[in-house]
C-alpha cells in the first residue's frame, strides 16, 4: 500500500512539473509572438510593420525578444519616448532599427534605451523639430546613423548637441543629406570613428577652418558634399586647398560655385589660387580705400585753394559778368535797330 501511495505521489509531482513547464513555454511563445499587422521572419530575425491603419499605428507594445532587424514605416509616430522599444523593461538584442516615413517630430531623452547592441539606426524622411541632447544616449555599438531628409531648420541646432553624445564614439557612417544645413552640425570630429560623412544636398556655402583642421587630422574620413551652394570667395580658401591637397572628398568633381555671379557654374577644383586668395582680396580692398583717401585729399586741397583765393575769384567773376552785360547790351541795341523799319531806312 505504501508503495502504491508513493508511486501516486510521484505521478502527481511529475504532472505538476509538466504543468509548470507547459505554462512557462506558453508564456515564452506569447512573448515571442509576431505583433499584430506585422510580418515576421524568425529565421532572419526580421520584424516588419508597415502602412499602419486604424488602431495598428504607433510602436507595437510587445516586440519579440528574438528580433534582430525591426522595420517600422508609415505608422504615424509623432514622438519617440524614453525606452520606446523596450519590451517589459527588457533589453533587446536588436542590430538594425529602421524608422523612415513615420512623421517623427520629437525624440525624447533615452528614446533608444534598451538597445545596447544596435548597429544601424535609420531615421530618414521624418520631420524632426525637437531632438533632445540625450536622444542617442545608450547606443555604444551604433555604427551607422541615417538622418537624411529628416531634420527641420528648428531642429538643426539641437541636433548638434545630440550628436555630441559620447555613446556615439563608435559611429562609422553619418548621413545628413537633404536637410538644408548651413554648416556641419558636429562640434568635433575626433570623438567619433567616422569613415563616411554625407552632407549632400544641403545649404552649406563654406566650411570653416576648424572643421578643415579636423578633417586633416582624421585622414580616414571620406566626405560627400556635392549639391551645396558654395560661395567661391576668400572664405572658401581653407576648403579649396584641402580639396586640392586631400583625397578625402569623394565627389570633389561635382562641387560647383554658386556665388559670385562671375564664378557661377565653375567647378571648385578648377578655380585658381588667386580666386580664393584672402591676401589678394584684402590688398584690392586696401587699394580702393587708399584711392578714396587720395581723392578726398585732392578735393580738400581744391576747396582750400578756392577759399584762400575767394577775393580774386570774386573780382574775376564780376569782370566776367560786366563783360557779358556789355556784350548783351550791344546785341540788344542791334536787335532794336534791325526790328524797326524806320531806323533801317535812315541807315540807308
Amino acid at each position: 500500500m505504501w508503495a502504491r501511495l508513493g508511486s501516486t505521489c510521484a505521478g502527481w509531482r511529475r504532472c505538476f512539473y509538466a504543468a509548470l513547464l507547459f505554462l512557462s513555454l506558453s508564456s515564452v511563445r506569447t512573448d515571442d509572438a509576431c505583433p499584430p499587422s506585422c510580418v515576421c521572419a524568425l529565421d532572419s530575425g526580421t520584424v516588419s510593420c508597415q502602412d499602419g491603419s486604424g488602431s495598428d499605428t504607433g510602436i507595437p507594445a510587445d516586440i519579440p525578444l528574438w528580433t534582430s532587424a525591426f522595420i517600422l514605416q508609415r505608422r504615424n509616430i509623432s514622438t519617440l519616448k524614453r525606452g520606446a522599444f523596450m519590451t517589459n523593461e527588457t533589453e533587446l538584442d536588436m542590430k538594425t532599427l529602421s524608422l523612415p516615413y513615420n512623421g517623427i517630430r520629437v525624440i525624447e531623452p533615452y528614446a533608444f534605451l534598451g538597445l545596447p547592441r544596435l548597429h544601424v539606426l535609420d531615421l530618414s524622411h521624418n520631420h524632426l523639430e525637437c531632438v533632445s541632447g540625450r536622444a542617442f544616449h545608450g547606443l555604444p555599438e551604433l555604427r551607422s546613423l541615417y538622418l537624411n531628409s529628416t531634420v527641420l531648420p528648428q531642429g538643426a541646432a539641437q541636433l548638434t548637441t545630440a550628436l555630441s553624445a559620447q555613446s556615439l564614439r563608435n559611429l562609422l557612417r553619418l548621413d545628413l543629406a537633404g536637410n538644408q544645413l548651413k554648416s556641419i552640425p558636429l562640434l568635433r570630429l575626433d570623438i567619433y570613428n567616422l569613415h563616411a560623412l554625407v552632407l549632400v544636398n544641403n545649404s552649406i556655402e563654406s566650411i570653416g577652418k576648424e572643421n578643415i583642421t579636423s578633417l586633416y587630422q582624421q585622414r580616414h574620413i571620406r566626405v560627400y558634399i556635392s549639391h551645396n551652394p558654395f560661395r567661391c570667395t576668400c572664405e572658401l580658401e581653407a576648403f579649396y586647398y584641402w580639396l586640392r591637397n586631400s583625397s578625402q572628398c569623394q565627389d570633389a568633381g561635382q562641387l560647383v560655385c554658386s556665388e559670385p555671379e562671375a564664378k557661377r557654374g565653375i567647378r571648385v577644383e578648377k578655380l585658381r589660387g588667386e580666386d580664393v586668395d584672402c591676401m589678394n582680396e584684402n590688398l584690392e580692398a586696401v587699394s580702393y580705400v587708399f584711392l578714396g583717401i587720395v581723392l578726398a585729399l585732392i578735393g580738400v586741397v581744391f576747396l582750400m585753394v578756392l577759399y584762400l583765393n575767394r577775393g580774386g575769384i570774386k573780382r574775376w567773376l564780376n569782370n566776367i559778368r560786366e563783360a557779358c552785360r556789355d556784350q548783351m547790351e550791344v546785341y540788344h541795341y542791334r536787335y532794336e535797330q534791325d526790328s524797326d523799319p524806320r531806323l533801317a531806312n535812315v541807315a540807308v
